[in-house]
């Protein structure tokens, strides 16, 4: 790793002639084993160590010297990028940055942190520093009214109903849609090939979308053929099409009669000027991740085209950036989420919904992950250590994984571990970013409005919620979770 480069940070932070630098403190509050510092004084190519701060194990320091004038930086905390939500913060080109203004009067410190040209901090005035700002602030503490939760969701009600699925398409992008009669083998090369999880489904004799093939459908597959005690084989996946399973009439769904068993489920999809509110209402209602935006015109009789999948994410990306800069006319988005009814917890920790925190060791098989992942109806399952610290999270997508290589031909679900099965995951050629955005953490102590932000940015699916400093898991919060709870859902 890199240290602080004086010239750099003077040529990337101000004036390149400047002769005055100010020392500023850094400072991580949230815990972590290694923890490095970056940003604009750094031109985003260097990282600096931070240190731990004695007595305070959850605090990271460093000192850096930079010329007066804007400054944007973010933090390396095992190998995860973050930022500290509890200062000022905007987004830039690197996602959500931290931001100050360095000035001389402004970061004057006193005498007794400086100790020497090193610029350490000494531990008793610093641990003096930090410690009011480790308290939650007091709004944070208070409790929400029933009429703040009133008036909060009839305004997040009212901007759906208000707003079309058209906001949620994008400029340009690309879309992947499947042919019914390809090869369930094939069809989940493609998806593994182009890193999604679910693609919808093409009937070229219909003319028309017929539905959508996901990863759970990949779970279901693996499921029902260790029930028949047989491993999966390249073989059965080339001849089996996704016609085939989805309709029932393959072997894998043969009930003991020999007969086939019809299953029929209509197309979830939503059209470009159905509001809002219709679409989140049928991602709740119908426990999918995402819905075809189709546009027909049936005055000339043509092919529906395939607009944009639809997700959650991307209706609450809408929701921040229209309550951006009037957030404080909705109460509830400054209330800690372990305040609200909002999230799986565990016990004792913040308000549940009464469903049970789904959490496996390494050591597990993947056949009990892929159980509970059907089981408990959820679409991830953090990891922990012995001491329920999180170690990683294994997601439904993750499936996927299997096709590399082949693997799925030759594994036994219940002697394959949790552990190896994640090898696989991060093996994947999967691009950094994506892979950064799988295990996301926050606090308890964290605001609504604040973890709503974070669960919009793209490929965030749910915040694993952990105790600083020990990463202990304490509950997980969804994007499903967080629209049950604005719609008033139970």
């Amino acid at each position: 790793m890199f240290g602080p480069n004086m010239d750099s940070m003077r040529e990337a932070g101000g004036d390149a002639t400047s002769s005055v630098v100010i020392p500023v403190p850094f400072v991580w509050r949230h815990g972590g084993r290694t923890i490095y510092l970056t940003g604009s004084f750094t031109r985003w190519s260097e990282v600096v160590p931070m240190s731990q701060v004695e007595g305070c194990p959850n605090v990271f320091q460093v000192i850096c010297n930079l010329v007066p004038g804007y400054h944007q930086y973010k933090f390396l905390v095992d190998g995860e990028w973050r930022h500290d939500e509890h200062l000022p913060c905007t987004n830039s080109e690197y996602g959500i940055v931290n931001t100050l203004v360095a000035s001389g009067p402004s970061y004057a410190m006193h005498p007794q942190m400086l100790s020497g040209s090193n610029m350490d901090v000494d531990p008793k005035a610093f641990r003096e520093m930090v410690r009011v700002a480790e308290v939650p602030p007091t709004h944070m503490m208070t409790g929400t009214s029933e009429e703040d939760l009133c008036v909060s969701r009839q305004r997040i009600s009212e901007y759906l109903s208000g707003n079309t699925v058209y906001e949620l398409l994008p400029e340009s992008g690309k879309v992947v849609a499947l042919d019914v009669n390809l090869p369930v083998k094939q069809a989940f090369h493609i998806l593994h090939g182009q890193g999604i999880s679910t693609a919808p489904l093409w009937d070229f004799s219909k003319g028309n979308f017929v539905g959508v093939l996901s990863a759970l459908d990949f779970i279901l597959i693996l499921r029902e053929l260790g029930n028949h005690g047989t491993n999966l084989t390249e073989e059965e996946l080339e001849t089996h099409t996704i016609s085939a399973w989805k309709e029932g009439k393959a072997y894998l769904n043969r009930q003991s009669d020999g007969h086939a068993r019809t299953v029929t489920r209509n197309l979830i999809y939503v059209k470009p000027y159905d509001i809002l509110k219709d679409l989140v209402l049928k991602i709740l209602q119908n426990g999918v991740a995402t819905v075809p935006v189709l546009h027909s015109s049936l005055e000339d009789g043509s092919f529906p085209q395939l607009l944009h999948l639809a997700t959650l994410s991307g209706v609450l990306k809408c929701i921040c950036r229209y309550f951006r800069h009037c957030s404080s006319s909705l109460p509830i988005f400054q209330r800690p989420i372990c305040a609200l009814p909002v999230g799986t917890w565990v016990p004792k920790i913040g308000e549940s919904n009464g469903r049970p925190l789904a959490m496996l060791r390494p050591n597990a098989s993947l056949s009990q992950a892929l159980n509970l992942l059907i089981q408990a109806q959820v679409g991830a399952i953090p990891i922990v250590d012995d001491n329920d610290s999180l170690l990683d999270i294994y997601c439904r997508s993750d499936i996927t994984t299997l096709v590399k290589d082949k693997v799925y031909a030759h594994i036994n679900l219940g002697e394959t571990t949790i552990q190896q099965a994640l090898q696989l995951v991060q093996d994947s050629y999967y691009p950094y970013e994506m892979r950064s955005q799988r295990c996301q953490m926050c606090l308890r102590t964290d605001s609504l409005h604040k973890v709503m932000e974070r669960l919009a940015n793209p490929g965030v699916r749910r915040l694993v919620v952990v105790e600083a400093g020990s990463k202990r898991v304490e509950g997980i919060i969804s994007l499903g979770d967080i629209f049950r709870f604005l719609l008033g859902f139970a």
